[in-house]
């Protein structure tokens, strides 16, 4: 072996290479956060305990789906690594055997969201927030379903490099959103300032914006499925393969572990700013869905990160999966740097994008600094993360999440919201402190795992230790 055969490709080759993917995938998580700053916004403006509520109710829904999402995400691993082996016709079965996983994991899933609001009288939640909190619930349990057939979809999608159908799909997801909301939401109202006639058709609140966001998810399903059928059709017929189904849910746990532990220490900071007060509330859900915003754009370079380093590693090469993670790693720098000084500079004109009220936008300003502290941690465990998840370490990821953001990040929130007064300002450096914690470790691991040859990675993970990645120390073919 020469020195050459183990020298990572030209930086700006990879760099384009990843562009082409990232740009996409980050756009199709940008419209899809979108449609909750929409939400938001017009809930705002509907009144503040609309917000506060409908942002409460959100975080139990979506912490909830983040399990199944995880969960659908085992095929980020293995459709990834299939196409680098060479073995293209086995991801039209590896689609079905995830769309399988999609209704086994999505219908469990829904009753548990409907079960969710019991939790709101436990953690002292006002009885005004929790009103709306209820029915908001209870209409976006229709697309838990949806939603997991949607991200089984978009894996395989992203995985052969289809991505303007999910740009297709986010925009008319929005457009509808958009309309729906505005319309639902305010009733007969919203129909006048669009310059339609009334109807008699009732202001529904929080109700109209959990419909119009369940029928997003449907709208989203479809243009998906047209996609994939369209790909379907181009694969090689090949011989059905043992089904996958229990691979993929035994590699998506640990990533559906892993989003539910940290979707769920910001969920608990929405309720113990709910504790606090209705402000405190509305002010947490301006802020987390701003912050959200650029998170996403790293969540997007995450994914197609995996779907890079998981090509390589398919094809057997841990030199080139190092060098396309930490590439990833740092176009999410340079990126979550342009959000924090954003951040830094106008918070309060933000803020007001959501809500005239004083107090909330008094609120939502200081969450919004520290936001920008937290900004490169943030990026960079959304990213290491991806990385992982396309060499096949998944249960990483969730442990370090679990470390981060409870023996750390939950320590320092109570610590400073109540022990030291700080109020919900104290959550967030809270938050602050266990996305860097967790930052850390996973970029560390990321570093570790691609440190020694791939084979001597798959023989440690053959004696149990996680799932199994293919390969020697050389590609056996040319890396997509």
């Amino acid at each position: 072996m020469t020195a050459a055969d183990d020298a990572p490709p030209p930086r700006r080759r990879e760099l384009r290479a990843l562009t082409r993917l990232a740009v996409p995938l980050g756009a199709q998580q940008l419209g899809l956060m979108m449609l909750g700053l929409v939400d938001a916004a017009i809930l705002g403006h509907y009144g503040r305990d609309a917000l506060g509520g409908g942002g409460v109710a959100n975080s139990l829904v979506f912490g909830i789906s983040c399990i199944g999402m995880g969960i659908m995400m085992g095929l980020d691993t293995l459709v990834p690594q299939a196409l680098g082996a060479g073995r293209r016709g086995d991801t039209r079965w590896l689609l079905h055997d995830g769309l399988r996983a999609a209704l086994w994991v999505g219908a469990p899933l829904s009753l548990l969201v409907l079960a969710s609001p019991v939790l709101l009288p436990v953690f002292g939640v006002a009885p005004s927030i929790e009103r709306e909190a209820t029915p908001y619930v209870i209409f976006r349990s229709f697309g838990v379903v949806p939603f997991m057939i949607q991200v089984a979809l978009r894996s395989f999608l992203q995985a052969h490099g289809v991505t303007r159908p999910l740009i297709v799909a986010v925009v008319a997801g929005n457009a509808v959103n958009a309309v729906a909301d505005w319309i639902l939401v305010f009733g007969d109202d919203g129909l006048a300032t669009l310059g339609l006639p009334r109807i008699g058709l009732p202001a529904m609140g929080v109700v109209g914006a959990a419909l119009a966001t369940s029928l997003v998810q449907v709208v989203t399903v479809a243009v998906y499925a047209l996609a994939a059928r369209a790909v379907l059709a181009d694969l090689p017929a090949t011989p059905r393969p043992p089904s996958q189904l229990r691979r993929i849910v035994t590699l998506g746990l640990p990533v559906g572990l892993q989003l539910g532990a940290e979707v769920g220490a910001f969920a608990l900071a929405a309720l113990l700013a709910a504790h606090i007060s209705e402000f405190a509330a509305a002010g947490h859900q301006v802020a987390i869905n701003l912050a959200s915003l650029t998170f996403s754009i790293s969540v997007g370079i995450g994914a197609a990160t995996a779907v890079r380093v998981g090509h390589a590693v398919g094809a057997g090469d841990h030199v080139l999966a190092r060098a396309r993670g930490l590439t990833g790693l740092g176009m999410g720098t340079a990126v979550m740097l342009a959000g924090a000084v954003v951040f830094l500079v106008i918070p309060a004109e933000l803020a007001r994008l959501f809500s005239d009220d004083p107090n909330v936008i008094g609120a939502a300003v200081p969450m919004l600094r520290v936001a920008a502290v937290f900004q490169l941690s943030d990026g960079a465990q959304a990213i290491a993360a991806g990385a992982l998840r396309g060499a096949g370490d998944n249960r990483a990821a969730f442990l370090a999440n679990v470390f981060g953001h409870y023996a750390i990040g939950l320590t320092v929130s109570l610590t400073c919201a109540f022990a030291l007064d700080m109020g919900a300002v104290g959550l967030w450096w809270g938050l602050s402190a266990g996305l860097t914690a967790t930052a850390v470790l996973l970029v560390a691991r990321f570093w570790h795992l691609t440190s020694r040859p791939i084979a001597a990675a798959a023989k440690a993970r053959r004696r149990g230790r996680g799932p199994r990645l293919r390969g020697g120390d050389r590609p056996r073919r040319q890396v997509p």
